[in-house]
């Protein structure tokens, strides 16, 4: 997933439930899940059927998760799973055939964590069996945006998409939710005869819209990749295993902005392993999609935001595809360990980049990457700035900005400098290899790098170095950062025309990459007037820019800067997008200019019904916990 974390939410992510007490620091387990209430030492889960009705003018799902189950613990009787804002309206086992109803209850809810469901099996059980729920969601539910015709691209038709992860998918499904377990699952989805479901399993390309689906997901993920789509959507294929989703209205422009997605795949094969999971699809959402994208297996989910109509956006796909290996096939074991799959894959996306465009391009996004990351420091506390912090539910759902993303792939970038790029390699598709289908921990991870790598005479790098990533904060005084000659030149174009050396018009806007756009904007001083920001606009038009990540980043400017004449453009980008890294940092300069925070509330008020429920929940939060 890129770039999730966002800066702006801090502030509701540290906020601690008076219900809940963190762990004694001597009782801290780096293998624990502390985001879930399932008592997965006990029952685990195996395989989930899903069978439901979508119901929009509710705006609910309704009917039956069936969770098969197997006992660890003979003598364990009670099933604890996870729920957030669902009605379960019955519960059975199911055992050798036999139904016998049992008896549940919701205990008390926790505001970040949810509701755990307790069910007492009926004697004579057995080892295995199934757990048969009926239950319906609600329109409250924090995975599920319900979209009026109106906020789709074509305007005539409803829509609802998931987003399970980090800890969401109990609000649609009730079920062990913890990345700790694998699943594997099947679905039968009836929706409105004239809109398609998909999902993150085997969808079928030439599939008719009859109002019923079924899907089968044959390989076990962590519940927090099971997704569902249901709308006015089309397919166009890609390549001969590739192709894309999405309505009518948007389909051209996603194909030709998407056209190398089967090379990226074929030259991720060559590069990291076999690609295990069937087809590689894309689905593009409408703006209110809260991230870049989704990693869910076989059909990632993309904002339009990506459709800057020169393919300049589209290392996120690479992101995504390169997810397949880092994440979908091998998974972090708790959200403590998620470096394990966001570093990795950024690291791995770098190197994508490299291939498929070219050394100078993958430069340039590490460049911008390295600033973000020093941006997150500020921004996050020292204690979860380590890779591997000690992460409770007390410290939030996410906590660590993007901190996990950069630091993660700046290590592995750091590991590939000191070991060189062939041993690494092998030690990758090593790893790829050995924890296939499992999910493992930052120690295991550890373990197997010092038994590949540094277990040989006159190893380039000691323990302790690399534990210093992992468990310190900030970064290792002899850390290695990247560099990129291009965004050095737009940087000093910066400096040249801020002092009059150079023309507005002769800065080369039109041939630089969106990369180097960013860094110009980035890099202008501090104390730059108002006219010349004027000027700049005029010419260079950053105000209408299709870019969305130039906009993101002139608006951040703009608000910061109180560049007021701005402003009707800036709200328009607000109002556009409603993917959080695009506009939290955004509300969050305005917030703190020191003028304009009651402004960024009431543009907030005016954009807000657009926005997904997780970035509704972000803004408003910390917008009601910005000092005034």
């Amino acid at each position: 997933m890129t770039r999730k974390i966002l800066y702006f939410a801090l502030a509701i992510l540290s906020v601690s439930a008076c219900s809940r007490d963190a762990p004694e620091v001597d009782d801290y387990d780096p293998a624990r899940d502390y985001y879930t209430f399932a008592n997965t030492e006990q029952f685990v889960t195996e395989h989930v059927e899903l069978d439901l009705d979508i119901d929009f003018d509710a705006q609910v799902f309704r009917g039956n998760a069936t969770l098969t189950m197997k006992r660890l613990d003979p003598a364990a009787e009670n099933i604890i799973l996870d729920t957030r804002d669902l009605e379960i309206v019955s519960a059975a086992v199911v055992t050798d055939g036999s139904s016998v109803a049992a008896e549940y209850y919701l205990g008390e809810s926790d505001e970040l964590l949810g509701t755990p469901l307790s069910v007492t099996l009926p004697p004579d059980s057995g080892e295995r069996f199934d757990l048969v729920l009926e239950y319906s969601t609600s329109p409250a539910s924090t995975a599920l945006q319900w979209l009026p015709p109106n906020l789709t691209a074509g305007g005539k038709q409803p829509m609802v998409y998931s987003q399970s992860q980090s800890i969401h998918a109990r609000s649609w499904v009730p079920l062990q939710d913890t990345p700790a377990l694998r699943i594997t699952y099947e679905a039968t989805i009836r929706t409105p005869r004239n809109l398609l479901a998909v999902m993150s399993a085997d969808n079928d390309p030439l599939a008719a819209r009859t109002g019923e689906y079924r899907f089968e997901m044959p390989q076990p993920i962590p519940s927090y990749l099971l997704a569902i789509a249901v709308g006015n959507f089309y397919f166009a294929p890609l390549g001969k295993d590739t192709g894309i989703y999405t309505e009518p209205e948007l389909l051209d422009a996603s194909v030709y902005e998407f056209a190398d997605t089967q090379a990226m795949l074929e030259t991720a094969e060559s590069m990291f392993g076999p690609y295990q999971w069937g087809r590689y699809d894309l689905l593009v959402l409408p703006p209110s999609f809260p991230f870049g994208g989704m990693e869910n297996p076989r059909l990632s989910f993309l904002t339009p935001s990506l459709l800057a109509g020169d393919r300049s956006l589209v290392a996120v796909v690479a992101h995504e595809l390169a997810h397949s290996w880092s994440g979908n096939l091998v998974t972090n074991r708790t959200w403590r360990d998620i470096w394990l799959n966001e570093g990795v894959t950024s690291y791995l996306e770098s190197r994508l980049m490299e291939v498929i465009y070219d050394v100078d391009r993958a430069n340039e996004e590490r460049v911008i990457g390295y600033r973000e990351l020093l941006d997150s420091f500020e921004q996050v506390p020292e204690e979860m700035q380590a890779l591997a912090p000690r992460m409770t539910p007390e410290d939030g759902e996410d906590s660590q900005g993007t901190v996990h993303y950069h630091k993660g792939q700046l290590f592995l970038e750091n590991l590939e400098a000191a070991f060189g790029r062939e041993a690494f390699d092998a030690f990758l598709n090593g790893y790829f290899e050995t924890y296939a289908w499992q999910t493992i921990t930052t120690e295991m991870f550890l373990a197997h790098l010092e038994q590949e790598l540094m277990s040989v005479e006159g190893a380039p790098l000691t323990r302790a170095q690399v534990e210093a990533w992992l468990y310190e904060p900030g970064l290792p005084a002899d850390a290695r950062v990247p560099a990129s000659a291009t965004l050095e030149a737009a940087a000093g174009m910066a400096a040249d025309w801020a002092s009059g050396a150079v023309a507005t018009a002769d800065i080369p806007i039109d041939v630089w990459s969106a990369q180097a756009a960013i860094h110009f904007i980035n890099s202008l001083p501090d104390d730059l007037v108002h006219e010349k920001l004027a000027d700049l606009d005029a010419v260079h038009s950053f105000s209408e820019t299709r870019n969305a990540e130039i906009a993101r980043t002139w608006f951040i400017q703009v608000a910061t800067r109180r560049y007021t004449p701005a402003y009707p453009q800036l709200e328009a980008h607000l109002s556009r997008f409603g993917r959080g890294r695009l506009i939290a940092p955004v509300y969050r300069a305005l917030a703190s200019n020191g003028e304009d925070l009651d402004l960024a509330r009431e543009m907030y008020e005016r954009a807000k019904e657009t926005y997904h429920p997780l970035v509704k929940m972000w803004i408003a939060q910390g917008l009601e916990d910005a000092p005034g």
